[in-house]
């Protein structure tokens, strides 16, 4: 007898820089990758002005916290309909 097979998709975040700064997108992750892909972008930022624009599914409530702890911080900006949209930014 055969047994079905499950395949498992991991997916990545998307990085790439503009003139708003550096872009994560996280969406379609399965929680808690955003939240560890980003806190990740943010440890590895050695350019201390250059703003990170997250691009969510919804809000990460989680994430707050996490960025006042290392030193940073979040404004929501315009995003597509259905989408969140963070500019994260050192607080000091």
């Amino acid at each position: 007898m055969l047994r079905p097979t499950t395949t498992v998709m991991t997916l990545e975040p998307r990085l790439w820089s503009d003139a708003e700064g550096v872009h994560i997108d996280v969406r379609g992750l399965a929680p808690p990758q955003p939240l560890v892909a980003i806190l990740r972008l943010l440890h590895e930022q050695r350019d201390g002005g250059a703003a990170v624009i997250v691009h969510h599914d919804r809000d990460p409530l989680l994430l707050y916290a996490e960025l006042a702890e290392v030193g940073w911080a979040a404004e929501r900006i315009a995003a597509e309909p259905g989408g969140v949209r963070l500019k994260l930014s050192r607080t000091g």
